[in-house]
């Protein structure tokens, strides 16, 4: 029988769903949009903005709304820069959500890129931006990237949920993919993760709290 995915409108207005199989929402349902900009886009992109390229990395793509903020966050403050975006997904029944929600009036010049990624056959190039899609385990597909990556978003289910995305080997993979002074975001701030994170060689901060008392986690390539 097919898991089901639930609408639900979080308390900015943005929209995501909540997965039967994994039992937990895509977003913080305090505000989908919200914690898309201030757990990952800002914090990762911000170091970055001097820079006449960006490559990031967007493990578990889901509806795109990190890819979405992180573009808009790019064309307000560097609208000079090239930027190439991958995501990794391995839900079809998510992605085939993108095409379908409403986005706020902020982010829908940028979510239009997002949608033009899902009816252009999981690749597009429109300007400055190069954004593609990979579909499948993240635990193979990892392994088929090329490296220099700027800034990745680490975003799949909570690491009780979905614990092999969390484990010291994969994030070994991530860390060597990264540039020197490449920037991790998650939302997690589990001891687990933050454990497995300073063990391949990030160093590991608090980032903002959004939405509850606990804080998200930065980390960079040292």
């Amino acid at each position: 029988m097919k898991k089901e995915l639930k609408k639900v409108t979080t308390k900015d207005g943005s929209e995501t769903f909540y997965s039967d199989e994994y039992q937990e929402y895509y977003h913080s349902i305090s505000g989908a949009m919200e914690e898309a900009f201030k757990k990952f886009a800002i914090p990762g992109i911000k170091p970055k903005l001097k820079k006449k390229s960006i490559r990031i990395l967007h493990i578990c793509f889901g509806l795109g709304y990190l890819s979405a903020a992180a573009i808009h966050y790019i064309r307000k403050n560097n609208a000079k820069m090239d930027v190439d975006i991958i995501g990794l997904e391995i839900d079809q029944a998510i992605l085939d959500k993108i095409s379908e929600i409403e986005v706020p009036n902020l982010i829908k010049p940028d979510y239009e890129l997002i949608r033009g990624l899902a009816h252009n056959k999981w690749e597009l190039h429109l300007g400055r931006f190069h954004l593609k899609m990979i579909k499948g385990d993240a635990r193979h597909t990892i392994n088929d990237l090329e490296g220099g990556f700027d800034v990745v978003f680490l975003d799949p289910f909570s690491p009780k949920k979905c614990p092999e995305l969390w484990t010291q080997k994969f994030i070994k993979k991530i860390y060597d993919l990264m540039n020197k002074k490449g920037i991790l975001t998650t939302y997690s701030c589990a001891r687990s993760v933050r454990n497995n994170l300073e063990a391949v060689g990030f160093k590991v901060k608090d980032g903002p709290r959004v939405g509850r008392r606990a804080p998200s986690t930065i980390a960079q390539k040292t």
